[in-house]
């Protein structure tokens, strides 16, 4: 595997989706004209609206955003991963759906978003992802890409939750994605160090494609889509406005950097 140039996309979307799919392709060919060859769109990139609208759209949204993956990932022979959008159950939720989408327009793996953010933020806000999510059951699997590595999936509020990407890192993961829509309050304290810590104690590169800006009511999300390596080094930041966070994967900085701290062979506990 050869060095390659990645991209986490950082939008603001809205409820509207047609404006939101557009957008979304000026950035991916944004990251392209710039050599990403391994692109991340965050987590609601189709919509942000609230509950009551996603519910109600969510047949649409679904089939949408499944299309558009595969046409841009084709159009631009990419591999995309699109972080978060609604998939519809039969018990008449849906599942946050991630999907990495191959270059031939292929469907490589998905992962359905199993921790759902209910909190009450201290900023006001109220959060209930599961008045309209189904939690997803199974824990994410690994992508073994001849090209980018093995690529392990989680979504946002995962992130949290560390037993998940250990459980990718056993499995062999290289690079971790991290899609989000993470608030403004917490992010402001949590984020970046929550991507750090992900990829130091893992040896994993971390890409976080975000969603940023104000998008409805009082919804703010923080920013700043980054490239984080297995050091901890934030080698890309988007800060706090539309655009695109580039970096280069280098295989052998992995290495390096396992080799330099093998933790992961010196774990004790399952």
């Amino acid at each position: 595997m050869q060095s390659y140039l990645a991209a986490a996309i950082q939008m603001t979307s809205s409820p509207d989706l047609e404006k939101n799919l557009a957008h979304a392709e000026d950035l991916i060919d944004l990251a392209v004209r710039q050599g990403a060859e391994l692109v991340g769109l965050p987590e609601n990139f189709p919509f942000l609206g609230t509950d009551d609208e996603k519910a109600a759209q969510a047949e649409r949204i679904g089939q949408a955003s499944e299309k558009f993956l595969q046409t841009m990932a084709q159009r631009y022979q990419i591999t995309l991963l699109g972080g978060g959008f609604p998939v519809p159950t039969p018990e008449g939720k849906v599942y946050n759906t991630a999907q990495l989408v191959g270059p031939d327009g292929r469907v490589l793996t998905q992962y359905r978003k199993v921790h759902l953010f209910d909190v009450n933020v201290p900023d006001g806000n109220t959060y209930c992802e599961s008045k309209t999510v189904l939690a997803g059951t199974q824990l994410p699997t690994v992508y073994d890409s001849p090209q980018f590595g093995k690529l392990g999936l989680s979504v946002c509020y995962d992130v949290r939750f560390p037993e998940l990407y250990r459980h990718l890192s056993q499995a062999g993961a290289e690079v971790l994605f991290v899609p989000a829509a993470f608030t403004a309050f917490t992010g402001k304290d949590h984020w970046q160090v929550l991507l750090q810590a992900r990829a130091i104690e893992n040896t994993c590169y971390v890409i976080a494609p975000a969603q940023t800006g104000k998008h409805y009511a009082l919804r703010h999300t923080h920013g700043h889509a980054m490239i984080v390596d297995p050091w901890g080094v934030v080698l890309a930041d988007a800060g706090d406005q539309p655009g695109v966070a580039i970096a280069q994967i280098d295989p052998s900085r992995l290495a390096q950097v396992r080799r330099q701290m093998p933790s992961l062979q010196h774990r004790v506990f399952a």
